[in-house]
């Protein structure tokens, strides 16, 4: 009769599964345990300054934030997990620099990676159990209070850099994460202790928004990811021209990155660009109806913005596009939207156009890391 997980010896065990998540196509895999309460200070003086925003989730739930065992009773361990989603072919810079074109997160371009992941890990739990039996486990892709940045450096997988988001010494950035929390008998990797940020302030200069209040500390409130994607209402009138052409998320601080020079383009089919919208006119995305955005984002995180979202983040976009008569046409469709939150920010914008504003836009180029100046 084969052995349990939990007869196992560990060391052989833990080997067992890194080679399984290896052959999964998992980029990195390290094993945390439980005990991130040092954290707590942290979280709270986030929360106490107000930098979450209208994200009240965050403020709920603390305690199964900092007590994993709590989330999922039973938990000993969590399997951390990395997987690269940056696509081989797709401009960045020069997407970014074209004031016509819409610019969107380079991890949001194809499907869900939520769903992808997700999917990945539990099939990573059945491949454990059809090798040593069933197990308690629970798989997270950023979808409960789970910190998992600093379960993934207390994994070993890297360290959280001074834009909050976390580095790999061997792999940059460009990787999305997840956690399979497991009572599994595994061996924990050292915590990474060292930051390799050092004196470099790349990301703090280059954010559009100067939305990192101080080195590792993000203010979500002026973060253009959050201000077009988590916030539901209103962006406000003095960030809308620092946004540019980025409709769904922002790239710029790992664009500069040093570290990002090593990133790792991604091999996944589910990452590839759909619907051309890496190279897609802001003017064509805005003149989508409802019908056709729900079409064309089926099974995409772009889904999380909704459509008044959507037409809100692209008419700052056109507004920002110094476009003429074009983008004033296209706007004109949308003078009287059912939304107010669109009619205001199209009437923004079509002031901004018939005043002869022109183009917002960041010259990123000069401080491209050499990996990815090819995609300019």
């Amino acid at each position: 009769m084969p052995a349990t997980p939990k007869q196992l010896n560990p060391e052989q065990l833990t080997q067992e599964v890194r080679s399984l998540a290896a052959e999964l196509g998992f980029s990195h895999v390290g094993v945390s345990g439980i005990d991130i309460a040092h954290q707590q200070p942290r979280l709270e003086r986030w929360l106490k300054a107000g930098y979450h925003g209208d994200m009240a989730f965050m403020e709920r739930h603390e305690s199964l934030r900092l007590h994993p065992e709590a989330l999922h009773p039973g938990t000993l361990k969590v399997i951390c997990v990395t997987l690269d989603y940056l696509p081989p072919d797709v401009e960045t810079v020069r997407v970014l620099q074209n004031p016509h074109q819409a610019y969107i997160s380079r991890y949001s371009l194809g499907r869900d990676y939520h769903k992808t992941l997700r999917k990945r890990l539990v099939q990573f739990a059945k491949r454990i159990e059809q090798r040593w039996g069933s197990f308690n486990y629970r798989a997270f892709v950023d979808s409960a209070p789970v910190l998992e940045k600093p379960l993934a450096q207390q994994a070993g997988l890297g360290w959280q850099g001074k834009h909050s988001l976390l580095i790999n010494r061997q792999a940059g950035s460009y990787f999305v994460l997840g956690e399979l929390f497991t009572d599994l008998p595994l061996v924990e990797d050292p915590p990474y202790t060292q930051d390799h940020c050092r004196s470099c302030s790349a990301c703090i200069d280059i954010c559009p928004t100067d939305a990192i209040a101080e080195p590792y500390v993000l203010d979500a409130r002026r973060c253009i990811s959050y201000l077009t994607i988590e916030l539901k209402g209103s962006i406000p009138a003095e960030l809308r021209p620092l946004i540019g052409n980025r409709v769904f998320g922002c790239d710029d601080c790992q664009l500069v990155c040093p570290w990002n020079r090593y990133c790792h383009f991604s091999a996944e089919d589910d990452f590839k660009p759909r619907h051309d919208l890496d190279r897609t006119e802001l003017a064509t995305l805005i003149s989508w109806d409802e019908e056709t955005f729900l079409k064309n984002t089926e099974g995409s995180a772009i889904r999380r913005t909704g459509y008044e979202g959507w037409l809100r983040n692209l008419a700052v976009g056109l507004g920002n596009s110094g476009g003429g008569e074009a983008a004033i046409k296209v706007l004109n469709q949308h003078r009287d939207h059912p939304s107010e939150v669109v009619r205001e920010h199209v009437a923004w914008a079509l002031q901004r156009l018939v005043a002869g504003e022109p183009p917002s836009t960041l010259p990123l180029t000069e401080r491209q890391p050499r990996k990815v100046r090819h995609l300019l």
